[in-house]
């Protein structure tokens, strides 16, 4: 199978593009991450997401600590090339390192950021901390 289709996408200084992930029954976001390459490959292979962490400047199974993989569903690319989105069967319902099922659970509020979503788990149950 040729990979000239990564070619087509129009990746950043740093060979990044970013990655939405939806919920793929819902249509609600979960979460958005950076995929190079090699990320973007082993999603489209695997049907598991897998992302770059920039701040460990890895490869990111989603789930690989936490168990809640991305089971992916479709891909899709925007009209200019530059942003992925992931169409997702989300394990364990929780997206977000903080426990909640999206990442995008803050709210403005006035001139405030509040919490509107519930954290289903505790992140510390999660992640196995002490």
């Amino acid at each position: 199978m040729s990979d000239d289709w990564l070619d087509e996408i129009k990746w950043t200084e740093d060979g990044l593009v970013p990655a939405v992930a939806q919920d793929a029954a819902d249509g609600k976001i979960l979460m958005l991450a950076w995929m190079n390459r090699e990320a973007l490959q082993l999603t489209a292979k695997s049907g598991k997401a897998v992302y770059w962490s920039r701040s460990r400047k890895k490869l990111w199974h989603k789930g690989e600590e936490s168990g809640h993989q991305q089971i992916v569903s479709e891909i899709r690319l925007d009209c200019d090339n530059d942003v992925i989105v992931l169409q997702v069967e989300q394990q364990g319902g929780i997206a977000c390192h903080t426990g909640r099922r999206s990442c995008f659970f803050q709210r403005l509020e006035g001139n405030t950021w509040v919490a509107v979503e519930p954290v289903l788990k505790d992140p510390d149950a999660i992640y196995g901390k002490h």
